[in-house]
């Protein structure tokens, strides 16, 4: 072998050898010898603050060289700069050394949304070439949106009729939310023929700033032409606008169904089909006659039968009827009832009368049958019978207090140019049928605020307040027969603060407009309503509430 040889073989084993001592160098160190977490809360509600910690650890031998820290926040973050993505430059970690950084941020999603954070650490071991980098996440989940979105509208509707509902928004999210917008899902069998606010496609409503204890309406006007049966499923999303994308905050949806009514003798009481009785009213009954036939009717007589221990039969006035109280029966005889003579084809004919519900009238127990006014029209031996339901106590008692379970401050009485905090309490019965849909309604005076403190806090999703009408709705959902009366009301406390001029120095102010409490009764099926006083600032005691 040549001396030529021999130098280059020695040559290309000391590459080998210097190689694979680069290789084994730079290869031995273990990029987990960094500790890297992240620490924060596992459960968030929607626009709270909350602050994660990365904390990192050189558990090695090496000094750790340039390292450099990446973090991003969870999608549709809020910061106040604004930035998803935070670089920041580190001091060399020694081995041993530990050190943390901070960074806060509002999360923002639906109820059940994992917000997830990453953060990436990468740095150069002392004496080598080679970056590495570590990473680890962290999840929080979105518990609770402190946002309402609640349509107002009933169950169900008539074919070919107009249709109208409401939907109701109110944030008590403590971060002014910028960018918003309500989208409506269109539904098959319903046209949008009008909105307040409007809407150029009647797809999506833009919102103004929302701030916490703020929120509006959107009402919607439109025309029903689904089949009868059918059910209409409405669907609403609040969101967010960001980078040119359209994220979900809030989503609500509701049914209604399509029905239709047929009637060949027809009866009308206080001007309704369906009319609804109430204990101490005076009913007027209108029984309509329709001639379908091919031909007239002639000499007719008609019998009115009624059942029900509602009614107080001495009261009932009849005009040209006859009435025996003794059978609890009205006669009409074509000889006193002029227009009973003759009704030709597509003609009608009418009569009426006059009856009163017992005002001390109770059921005396929840049975449908003692509910019920029914009565019977015979007329030339066509019968058809009806039935009015009478409606059960769906009662809203509304109070104000300045010592409760909410704390409240200020001066009592309350002094011009200051702010006085009180709480609205709300308390719900019902007496003896189910209702659903029920909702509680209210108007706030101008110089009188919401706090957004609510009681109980599982509420505030149902609570909402239209900033423009200065409406407060709360939507409380089903109400159970005896509910306040076998056991305790359904409450519902949230504080104001009221600030009065100086020309209301003298007098009471108004904390609060008078309260509604509507709902579907599902004995009635009818929507069933009741008041309460307003509430100014004299409470129980006049004096404490003058101006000073």
């Amino acid at each position: 072998m040549s001396k030529k040889t021999i130098f280059i073989i020695a040559l290309i084993a000391v590459i080998i050898v210097f190689v694979g001592f680069w290789i084994y160098r730079e290869g031995m160190f273990s990029k987990e010898i960094l500790k890297l977490e992240i620490l924060g809360v596992e459960t968030a509600k929607a626009g709270d603050e909350i602050e994660y910690t990365i904390k990192y650890k050189n558990n090695g031998n090496f000094a750790l060289e340039s390292p450099k820290l990446i973090f991003d926040l969870p999608d549709n973050s809020l910061t106040e700069d604004e930035k998803t993505r935070i670089t920041q430059d580190l001091k060399d970690i020694y081995p041993g050394d530990e050190d943390f950084v901070k960074i806060k941020a509002s999360l923002l999603g639906k109820e059940g949304d994992l917000k997830v954070a990453k953060a990436y650490l990468s740095y150069q071991p002392k004496n080598l070439t080679v970056r590495y980098e570590s990473d680890t996440t962290f999840t929080t989940k979105i518990e609770t949106v402190p946002i309402t979105l609640d349509f107002d509208l009933s169950t169900k509707a008539e074919k070919g009729k107009d249709f109208q509902y409401s939907l109701n928004y109110f944030s008590n999210i403590d971060y002014p939310l910028e960018n918003l917008s309500i989208k409506i899902t269109p539904v098959s069998g319903f046209e949008i023929t009008s909105s307040d606010p409007s809407s150029l496609d009647n797809l999506e409503w833009k919102l103004q700033t929302l701030s916490k204890a703020q929120g509006g309406r959107i009402t919607v006007k439109g025309k029903i032409s689904a089949d009868v049966n059918q059910n209409l499923n409405f669907i609403a999303q609040l969101g967010m606008w960001k980078n040119g994308n359209f994220f979900v905050i809030k989503e609500t949806s509701s049914e209604v169904q399509i029905i239709q009514s047929m009637l060949y003798i027809s009866q009308q009481v206080n001007g309704s089909s369906n009319y609804v009785a109430s204990p101490g009213e005076t009913l007027h009954y209108q029984v309509f006659f329709r001639n379908i036939g091919s031909s007239a009717f002639e000499n007719l007589f008609v019998i009115a039968n009624f059942d029900g221990s509602a009614l107080d039969m001495s009261t009932i006035q009849a005009g040209n009827g006859q009435v025996q109280q003794s059978g609890n029966m009205i006669v009409w005889d074509w000889k006193d009832a002029y227009q009973l003579r003759k009704i030709d084809v597509q003609q009608e004919a009418s009569v009426d009368f006059y009856v009163k519900v017992k005002s001390d009238w109770m059921p005396s127990n929840s049975d449908a049958n003692e509910l019920v006014i029914s009565d019977q029209i015979n007329v030339s031996q066509i019968v058809q019978k009806f039935s009015i339901k009478v409606n059960s106590g769906l009662v809203i008692s509304q109070s104000g207090s300045h010592d409760s379970s909410i704390t409240n401050s200020g001066s009592v009485p309350p002094v011009a140019g200051k702010p006085t905090l009180y709480t609205i309490t709300w308390d719900i019965k019902n007496y003896f049928s189910d209702a659903k849909n029920v909702k509680v309604k209210a108007t706030l005076p101008q110089n009188v605020k919401l706090t957004g403190e609510i009681m109980p806090t599982n509420e505030s999703s149902n609570f909402s307040f239209d900033s423009a009408s200065r409406e407060i709705v709360w939507s409380v959902g089903d109400v159970l027969t005896g509910t306040g009366v076998n056991g305790d009301p359904i409450t519902l406390s949230f504080q104001i603060s009221v600030t009065p001029n100086s020309s209301q120095k003298g007098s009471t102010v108004s904390l609060i407009g008078q309260s509604t409490i509507t709902g579907e009764n599902q004995f009635t099926n009818s929507i069933i309503t009741s008041t309460d006083s307003a509430v100014d600032t004299s409470l129980f005691n006049t004096i404490s509430g003058i101006v000073q």
